[in-house]
């Protein structure tokens, strides 16, 4: 996504320093549950945390590679649905992009407040979680993943 408003955004994409950090705790859990970040999946997310905003499959697929050629999209696909599936990355259906998790907890139900104007993401915790999971669970369901998105104007757009 890019800035369509004409005014200043005071944050940009996290430092390198971050992304690192973020990397190397990802896979140290990974590895403590037994899974394989595989190059793929490593590249894919740190092209998810280095954006630091929510990112189209097909520009991360052409951004996969480091030589500028871009990648195969199933291996970008898998890619991500392992992130997604290990709560290190979230699809925001809406806007049709992937974004990197910034909660830090394996399994929670992601909110995300997304600006109509920027298009700047928030990740918030989801406050309805704990009721829509008594509703389901009174009607016989078991809700593995939920995403919330809500629809409107940042600060900076709407001060602006």
């Amino acid at each position: 996504m890019s800035e369509t408003c004409g005014h200043h955004h005071a944050d940009g994409p996290p430092g390198a320093a971050d992304v690192a950090q973020a990397m190397l705790a990802a896979d140290r859990r990974l590895t403590a549950e037994g899974e394989r970040m595989t190059p793929p999946r490593l590249r894919v997310l740190e092209l998810l945390l280095a954006a630091g905003e929510p990112v189209k499959a097909y520009d991360l697929i052409a951004r996969f590679g480091e030589d500028g050629q871009p990648a195969k999209p199933p291996t970008v696909y898998r890619a991500l649905e392992f992130l997604e599936r290990k709560g290190l990355a979230h699809r925001i259906a809406s806007i049709s992009a992937y974004v990197a998790c910034t909660s830090g907890s394996i399994d929670h139900a992601a909110a995300f407040l997304i600006c109509d104007c920027c298009g700047a993401t928030a990740e918030v915790s989801a406050p309805v979680a704990g009721d829509l999971g008594r509703a389901a669970e009174a009607a016989g369901y078991v809700i593995a993943r939920t995403t919330i998105e809500a629809h409107g104007r940042c600060q900076a757009c709407r001060t602006a």
